[in-house]
């Protein structure tokens, strides 16, 4: 093998430039440089964070200041895609070989390794273990390798893959060649495992902070999902975002009822044929659909930075992927929206899916994955205090920007209601659900409650001064409160438990919460830090969409829209004052720069 850590090329850039020349910013963000200096010293390194954090970075500035080629090792094609062509469009020379090109692409890609033209190569795992493409790398002056989504290693991880378990191989194959580990979420068992799998020696850790400021968490008790929804989609006009449901039937389901209501929006699920999936896809990065209703199959492929908002219409199955699944908004670092609706039920439901695990050690890690989750759900203390602290990221002080500390939580006397509702259910015979019980509670005036005489009950139509909305909140918080027990297994009807009992006769003062019917969504400028002219950066928007689709690739390659509301704020009309702007190098000012100069200087001249 060749000792690339001595032989990068007399003129090569040193990281600070790399980072200022080639990927137009500044400075690095923290954590960036030690990584950075970890891998120009040939050490070994395992990096924690966040999405939108600037791991590709991590990898990409020494894979630049290095000699040899950076092998980086992803899981999605739609990935490796996204990220050679920004780095394309940055003047890197970076390519990636996978079962969408022909033989002869791949030929081709193979020759330009040999003759050095290639610094960064994207494959996914199951490709570099081949004994073929090993022996190839044998050939090659291997600078570094980096494991993409190494969380995918672990069987503890919450996407473990089992190609990704062989990638130890490498290390065994490629002892002297250091190796990189990124991912964004991993747990301490998690952590340990990664190094262990891959063999890592010594390694520097670098674990940054979870925290995404930009993103605000909120959950909305589920009444009527689909008009949450909707009256929540009503504020993002002309946003991207994705909602994920945990079926095929329901994504498209919701999808349809979108597209009926005059939303731009698609389904994407692993039921739909691979054109299909890679069409919706590439229409969502290039923004011609502005909203994905998906399965967890839309996943890590996700390198849209101006993702503004994710809603999850059910409770993910852990923190892990919830965590991820919401960190694909704002990636860019603007304000975004993290939306989950929940229904309590939900619980006891997702838990029977469990029982089919027939490794006992794995079932219990995932139940007690899920009731992390669940707890989440059910917390009544700041969101992102929850999320940090799983991911042993301690705050003390609640974060201002979700639902809890936006709109906290009130407790009233609530004896009285929860007998109401108790007396109900006992009267009725402890063998119906929560919508019957409510119709009851309400004085609904139905065909089965007159053919039962539930309308001759005592305690019909005794909370027909609240709504149906208001009553399911109380039954739900009785069940969780342990005062009514749900029997998922008969219908999900409703009993009532011992401890019922002195709240019936009055013996306990019971606190409940007060029902949210409507969670208030707080609409803003997402790019308000910028103070930027509004007009322009329409404009300039409009520019880079069609310089985009000129070279085929997403707006975002060319410019993200932080760039873009920049140069509507500091409103360059120079070459040098252009370079000023964060996300802009010397190739996209030779590239790209003529165009945007040219509209600000027509804008400010009218």
């Amino acid at each position: 093998m060749i000792d690339v850590h001595n032989t990068a090329p007399e003129n090569a850039l040193d990281a600070q430039q790399i980072l200022n020349q080639v990927f137009g910013y500044d400075e690095f963000r923290e954590g960036q440089q030690e990584v950075i200096d970890a891998a120009l010293s040939g050490k070994d390194s395992l990096v924690l964070l966040p999405t939108g954090g600037g791991k590709s970075l991590c990898y990409q500035v020494p894979a630049l200041a290095l000699g040899g080629i950076t092998v980086v090792v992803s899981p999605l094609i739609s990935l490796m895609q996204d990220q050679v062509a920004q780095l394309n469009a940055l003047g890197v020379s970076a390519a990636y070989i996978n079962q969408s090109q022909t033989r002869e692409q791949q030929q081709q890609i193979y020759q330009q390794l040999h003759r050095a033209e290639i610094k960064l190569l994207y494959v996914a795992p199951e490709r570099i273990l081949t004994h073929d493409f090993k022996e190839r790398l044998h050939h090659l002056p291997i600078a570094m390798f980096a494991i993409d989504e190494a969380h995918c290693v672990s069987h503890w991880g919450h996407d473990f893959r089992p190609h990704y378990f062989q990638l130890s191989q490498l290390k065994l194959a490629f002892p002297n060649v250091p190796m990189m580990a990124l991912t964004a979420t991993a747990d301490i068992a998690t952590r340990r495992d990664i190094v262990t799998q891959l063999k890592l020696e010594d390694p520097i850790i670098y674990t940054g902070s979870f925290d995404r400021p930009n993103i605000r968490y909120t959950l909305e008790e589920k009444f009527k999902p689909l008009s949450q929804l909707m009256r929540f989609l009503k504020g993002q006009k002309n946003q991207s975002g994705i909602i994920y449901c945990t079926s095929r039937k329901r994504v498209d389901d919701i999808a349809e009822k979108l597209v009926d209501a005059g939303f731009n929006a698609a389904s994407y699920h692993a039921g739909l044929e691979n054109e299909q999936r890679s069409f919706i896809q590439n229409a969502f990065a290039r923004d011609d659909i502005q909203i994905v209703v998906a399965t967890v199959a839309f996943g890590m492929g996700i390198n849209k930075p101006n993702v503004r908002f994710v809603v999850h219409y059910d409770i993910p199955k852990n923190i892990e992927s919830y965590y991820q699944e919401t960190g694909r908004a704002g990636r860019d670092g603007l304000s975004a929206e993290a939306v989950m609706y929940f229904d309590p039920a939900d619980v006891p439901r997702v838990k029977r899916f469990f029982e089919d695990i027939e490794n006992e050690q794995r079932r219990k890690v995932e139940e007690q994955r899920f009731n992390a989750m669940a707890n989440f759900a059910e917390a009544q203390t700041c969101r992102r205090q929850i999320l940090l602290n799983y991911f042993s990221e301690y705050q003390s002080d609640a974060c201002g920007n979700c639902d809890i500390c936006l709109n906290p939580p009130k407790q009233f006397e609530g004896t009285e209601v929860a007998q109401k509702a108790l007396s109900c259910v006992y009267r009725a015979g402890q063998k119906y659900g929560m919508g019957y019980i409510i119709d009851i509670l309400r004085g609904a005036n139905t065909v089965r409650i007159r053919e039962q005489n539930h309308h001759e009950l005592s305690t019909f139509a005794i909370g027909k001064d609240k709504s149906h909305e208001y009553w399911l909140s109380i039954l739900r918080q009785l069940v969780h409160q342990g005062l009514l027990h749900q029997d998922i297994t008969q219908g999900s009807t409703l009993r009532l438990t011992e401890a019922a009992r002195p709240v019936l006769r009055g013996e306990f003062n019971l606190k409940l919460a007060e029902p949210r019917l409507a969670a208030r969504h707080v609409s803003s400028d997402k790019l308000a830090r910028f103070n930027y002219d509004k007009k322009l950066f329409a404009k300039l928007r409009s520019l880079r969409k069609e310089l985009a689709d000129a070279e085929d690739v997403p707006p975002y390659v060319v410019f993200n829209d932080a760039t873009l509301a920049e140069m509507a704020q500091q409103l360059p009309t120079n070459d040098a004052e252009f370079l000023k702007i964060s996300g802009v190098g010397f190739t996209k000012l030779n590239k790209y720069g003529a165009y945007f100069l040219n509209t600000i200087r027509t804008h400010l001249a009218n």
